[in-house]
């Protein structure tokens, strides 16, 4: 019988050793990604998103290490690999389609030849083949196989390329796809367009998926559940329609306020700045811009803890016995009816 989660990351923390100091980018992170579910982080720039993804392809970006946890990949310690392992885990087992496309891609090679090469790297098989099987991924993700197949990568438009890349991750059938903002850079219809591929992605392979996204509106439209990060520290986990209608955790509360909506009022910007990471308060790192700070908030940092078995969250609003505020508008509702 299969878990029920396919990852599972235990007190997680990645440092960057600075000439001025050591920025703590994932402090303690735990949290599980159920099987077959969409799982969407979301937080401010330099909140630690992408570079908690990184780990779970242990490509953390230099000089950053992982400097302690556990990442359990259907029941397999990924820090343990050895470089074979590792090596047959990327691609075939954890994909990844990053917010750049075009950097993604080799300029000088053409589309098809990387498809083969990227194939071949981890499974034996004639090249027709795989090129067979490259026009169906290509034609799932809605592109003319025959013209991508021959072209270069500056000669296909954003979301093309971008596309080609939700391809790419589907080419050796993994059980997670990691997606880094994945609409970056791309207009409003040509995101709607590339999400609604990945939607139908999921309900038709119930492929895992971990999506990263500062968007609140496709976090509400997408995601099953989601985790929110503040400063390399997890805040808040829950369903998605339970965090939206009642976020738990200021932050939240406060992302969701600040998102733009047509159909409520005025966005409310969070008041101040993310801290600086070489130099992150004491106690809990947001309480500098929190109009609920208490005097223990600058002192001590939260714990992460259960409040019905669904929802996580790291405040001493809650763990003090107190209350805090609830969600002003239920987003994902309406953005699910819109």
């Amino acid at each position: 019988m299969q878990a029920a989660n396919l990852v599972e990351i235990r007190d997680l923390s990645i440092q960057f050793p600075m000439k001025r100091g050591v920025v703590q980018a994932v402090q303690n992170v735990s949290l599980d990604i159920p099987r077959g579910k969409i799982t969407a982080l979301v937080g401010e720039s330099g909140s630690g998103k992408s570079t908690l993804a990184s780990a779970l392809l242990r490509m953390v970006s230099s000089p950053g290490v992982i400097a302690g946890g556990s990442i359990k990949f259907d029941g397999t310690e990924l820090l343990k690999l050895k470089k074979r392992e590792l090596r047959e885990y990327r691609w075939s087992q954890t994909a990844m389609v990053f917010q750049a496309a075009q950097n993604a891609l080799n300029p000088v090679v053409r589309i098809g030849e990387q498809f083969i090469e990227t194939y071949v790297a981890h499974k034996k098989e004639r090249k027709e083949k795989i090129l067979d099987k490259v026009k169906h991924l290509l034609d799932y993700v809605r592109l003319d196989p025959n013209r991508v197949l021959n072209a270069y990568p500056h000669e296909l438009s954003g979301g093309m390329k971008q596309r080609v890349m939700i391809a790419f991750s589907l080419l050796l059938d993994p059980k997670l796809i990691i997606l880094d903002e994945p609409t970056t850079a791309l207009d409003v219809i040509t995101q709607e367009y590339i999400f609604n591929i990945l939607m139908q992605i999921h309900k038709d392979l119930g492929i895992t998926m971990l999506l990263l996204s500062h968007d609140i509106a496709i976090v509400a439209k997408a995601a099953d559940q989601v985790g929110v990060m503040y400063a390399g520290n997890l805040v808040e986990v829950g369903e998605t329609c339970d965090m939206f209608a009642a976020p738990k955790h200021p932050y939240t509360s406060g992302l969701i306020k600040a998102a733009p909506s047509l159909l409520t009022e005025a966005a409310e910007p969070i008041a101040g700045s993310p801290p600086n990471m070489l130099n992150t308060p004491a106690g809990c790192k947001f309480h500098p811009r929190c109009k609920h700070a208490m005097e223990m908030c600058g002192r001590e940092q939260p714990p992460l803890l259960s409040l019905d078995n669904q929802t996580l969250v790291a405040c001493h609003l809650h763990s003090a016995g107190h209350g805090t505020e609830g969600g002003a508008y239920d987003i994902a509702a309406k953005v699910r009816a819109y």
